[in-house]
């Protein structure tokens, strides 16, 4: 996708390094701000041209640009993969792949795959159909993770977890009704898929027969439930990561 642009100095930095943008555009008077040092640093590293600009057009191009805009060749995945390419990726003994199971909202993907990133996850997981596609509004709620992350894009979600399982993966779903929580019990060892259902349904019954494991997230307050990337957030860091300390 041609002539797309991403905003936020996080997903900027991370733009740049990924390659594909045409340039930096930015507010005036905020080049030399202590905020955007590390805009400055990529961008002259990986010699893009940066160059000031009304703020009306910065709005125009992306919201919340914290006064910084990269313009982009593309906004695709540099390594998006797909379903068949699952069983022949080269993932470590304990890799970690994040499944997600009808996520629609951009935001949610991106705060999903900056969760799934920064937890050292392989590899994302998600639907082609009847879910988020990587616009900028997910790349910018991704901090750029998007432009990392390998990504499957895939059309039968119970069949790729079936090709991770064939490759020595546990699949762990996060389900409400599930009879034990993450406190539970440990996290399985070795390589581990964990799978995040949408928002409203939670995971599509296949997806759910098609777990090894099952847990649920407990909820002590009055709101009975996370949004999608909040409770991925919960399970990897509550749940996956504390089984990999050493």
């Amino acid at each position: 996708m041609t002539g797309d642009a991403v905003g936020g100095r996080r997903a900027v930095v991370e733009a740049i390094r990924a390659g594909g943008v045409l340039d930096v555009l930015v507010a005036p008077g905020v080049r030399e701000t202590q905020g955007l040092r590390a805009v400055v640093e990529a961008a002259t590293t990986a010699g893009v041209e940066m160059r000031e600009t009304d703020r009306r057009e910065l709005d125009r191009l992306a919201p919340d640009h914290q006064g910084v805009v990269a313009r982009l060749r593309s906004i695709e995945p540099p390594r998006e993969i797909g379903e068949r390419d699952l069983a022949g990726f080269p993932f470590a003994g304990d890799a970690l792949v994040v499944v997600l199971d009808g996520i629609t909202d951009p935001q949610n993907l991106g705060a999903a795959a900056r969760s799934a990133e920064a937890a050292g996850a392989s590899v994302l997981v998600s639907r082609v159909r009847r879910a988020a596609d990587v616009t900028p509004a997910a790349v910018r709620a991704s901090a750029g993770s998007l432009l990392h992350l390998p990504h499957a894009r895939v059309a039968n979600i119970p069949r790729a977890l079936g090709r991770l399982q064939d490759a020595g993966f546990t699949v762990v779903g996060l389900d409400g009704d599930a009879p034990i929580s993450i406190f539970d019990e440990p996290c399985p060892g070795g390589r581990v898929a964990l799978v995040v259902g949408s928002e409203g349904e939670g995971m599509s019954r296949l997806v759910r027969e098609r777990c090894d494991v099952l847990v649920a997230l407990p909820m002590r307050g009055r709101v009975g439930s996370l949004n999608a990337s909040a409770s991925l957030a919960a399970a990897l860091y509550g749940y996956v990561l504390p089984s990999r300390r050493t």
